[in-house]
């Protein structure tokens, strides 16, 4: 509960509680607020446990942590009946890269080779330009109208 406070930190606390309160009332500050944290969690363990027993025997493994969105997913993740761990190990990003790679080289050499055997036949190279470029509009080309934009 109190995973980040430091010895200085804690040290401070209680002079502080102990200038305000005074030594006489202390103890029993501290009882009193120790019997309300017990009876926060006794009613909190009651309530999970009335919502498990609402919920039926097809929520028996339920938890409550679950509810948080982050473990929610790493949960779902972990879950091995999805295959999903077989599919990350199985997805090599370097090797599908370096595929891609060799294969844009073999085709760019294969199209440079063909088109100089093509223009020395004198007929059109079988090279596909992959780059967009923009096309300039003709003179009668006017866009679509558009009622509902008027």
């Amino acid at each position: 509960m109190f995973n980040d406070i430091g010895p200085l930190e804690l040290l401070t606390l209680v002079v502080l509680a102990v200038l305000v309160f005074g030594p006489d009332k202390l103890p029993k500050v501290i009882q009193d607020v120790t019997r309300t944290i017990r009876k926060i969690r006794e009613f909190s363990d009651s309530a999970k446990r009335d919502i498990r027993e609402e919920l039926g025997p097809e929520f028996k493994d339920f938890e409550f942590e679950d509810l948080n969105p982050k473990t929610f997913i790493r949960k779902q993740l972990d879950n091995d009946e999805l295959g999903l761990k077989e599919i990350r190990n199985g997805f090599d990003l370097k090797k599908e890269m370096a595929e891609v790679t060799e294969a844009v080289q073999s085709a760019d050499e294969v199209s440079s080779g063909s088109g100089a055997a093509a223009a020395s036949s004198g007929s059109a190279p079988a090279r596909i330009d992959m780059q967009k470029k923009p096309g300039k509009p003709a003179a009668d080309d006017h866009p679509p109208y558009d009622a509902d934009a008027t």
